[in-house]
């Protein structure tokens, strides 16, 4: 098994589905179960044996850094784009000297799911394969996810490669917000904002986009 034990959080975010929650706080820290999003997200890292995180953030960027500041079970470094917000594939691009050309996680604050039997971590990285992937995305059935009304995202085959749903068609399998990329994804890719779309679309027509099912049951925390 692969040992990846570093983490992107994406928590740069607007939040602007989820108000009135998240109009004196990030989406991040509005809680569910009693504690913050983005703490449920840390605490499966550190679980799952990442030792490193990088967050980035923007709304409300200071609250955001004294919350994290009290995490002392992980280092954890800020990336601020209080000035300009990067999106998902620039923000990750932005962070990529941190990880020093290593594997690494990325999830996203609100990615929220209860375990079946398997860790969803470890079982990713027993699965990933530096050799023939550029990613590998933890997808959760549409049918079993609570609270998503979508239309879907991949097709997934039985070797284990992702397909986009087809314009119009309906998708068997939603992505839950984590994954593990290699920093080559990133070849040539923009500088400033931009979304990490694009680079799967190109890992896809590569064969070098891979997914996993999740054991368990995936919540989307869209709206309030």
């Amino acid at each position: 098994m692969t040992s990846i034990n570093q983490a992107m959080i994406l928590a740069a975010g607007l939040g602007t589905r989820m108000a009135p929650l998240t109009s004196d706080k990030p989406k991040p820290l509005v809680e569910v179960q009693g504690r913050a999003l983005i703490d449920h997200v840390i605490d499966r890292m550190v679980r799952g044996g990442v030792n490193f995180i990088v967050v980035n953030v923007h709304y409300k960027a200071e609250m955001m850094k004294a919350h994290l500041a009290k995490r002392t079970d992980v280092s954890i470094q800020i990336c601020d784009e209080t000035d300009k917000i990067l999106d998902t594939g620039g923000a990750i691009a932005n962070a990529l000297p941190l990880f020093r050309g290593a594997p690494f996680f990325t999830q996203n604050s609100d990615s929220f799911w209860v375990e079946g039997m398997g860790r969803a971590l470890t079982r990713m990285q027993e699965r990933w394969d530096p050799e023939k992937m550029d990613a590998l995305l933890l997808l959760a059935p549409c049918t079993k996810s609570i609270g998503y009304e979508g239309r879907g995202d991949f097709e997934l085959d039985a070797g284990g490669r992702l397909q986009r749903r087809a314009e119009m068609n309906l998708a068997p399998f939603v992505w839950t917000g984590l994954q593990i990329v290699h920093p080559r994804l990133f070849d040539g890719a923009p500088s400033g904002r931009f979304s990490i779309n694009p680079l799967w679309d190109k890992a896809i027509e590569n064969d070098r986009l891979f997914g996993i099912r999740l054991d368990g049951m995936w919540i989307h925390v869209g709206t309030p």
